[in-house]
């Protein structure tokens, strides 16, 4: 979701703890900005407000949300996530996204595709795939191209090993700068790995001990602050050298 106003600045929450029915920016006061909400956020007039309890976050240049320990995942416009193949119909694939329904992705949502190329994928195919509709009341719809309509990171996941983990955990494997129990890991292991904002991980190596390593590691980082998800990363790594 996009708003475009003409005057104001942030409200001083980001960070800070905020429960339903706060309102948190107030775009009458915003100067010539565009804003992306986030999950855990809604319109209302001028006024932006929480619809459920967490922190209030904010990544440049422009996107808030709310930020919580939940499970369950709420589909937003241009969220990144990994969803598994459960069906196929004649012009939409159907995918667990860990959300509140199934969502569609279309044959045709493809660098390049056509009627003559669609793809098959088999039931519980993993899919790293981007939410292009989320509406209210309707299932989301996917893509596995990016804005520009290349195929770019997005389509199936091959091999490897796929594993949960909360929203909020999610999103800090995602941060900017790199999450410290990444960057520890990465300096001493080779990996590939798939974030989702759903909550779904995906590691991949050429050896499975190294999988088993770096998603142990990520599955302990959740409650730990930056030094001590380092201090675990080189721990792990001494106790099984």
């Amino acid at each position: 979701m996009e708003i475009d106003k003409q005057s104001g600045s942030p409200a001083s929450f980001v960070d800070r703890t905020v429960v339903p029915g706060d309102v948190v920016l107030d775009l009458s006061t915003m100067t010539n900005q565009t804003i992306k909400l986030g999950g855990g956020l809604r319109q209302d007039c001028d006024s932006i407000s929480v619809m459920k309890a967490g922190k209030l976050r904010f990544s440049k240049p422009n996107k808030y949300w709310v930020e919580s320990s939940q499970k369950r995942y709420v589909p937003c416009v241009g969220d990144t996530i990994l969803g598994i193949a459960v069906d196929s119909k004649a012009d939409n694939f159907l995918v667990d996204i860990k959300g509140p329904a199934l969502a569609f992705l279309p044959v045709l949502a493809f660098e390049g595709g056509t009627r003559r190329n669609i793809p098959k994928f088999e039931v519980g195919t993993l899919l790293y795939v981007r939410v292009v509709k989320a509406n209210i009341g309707m299932n989301p719809e996917l893509s596995c191209t990016d804005a520009s309509g290349k195929a770019a990171e997005f389509g199936p996941l091959k091999d490897g090993f796929m594993f949960e983990t909360s929203i909020c955990q999610s999103r800090m494997l995602l941060s900017s700068p790199t999450c410290p129990v990444l960057e520890a890991l990465g300096k001493k292991l080779s990996f590939e790995i798939a974030v989702g904002l759903n909550g779904r991980v995906w590691v991949n190596a050429t050896s499975p001990y190294t999988v088993v390593v770096v998603a142990n590691a990520i599955m302990n980082s959740e409650s730990l602050s930056r030094t001590q998800q380092i201090i675990m990363v080189d721990n792990l790594l001494k106790s099984i050298q």
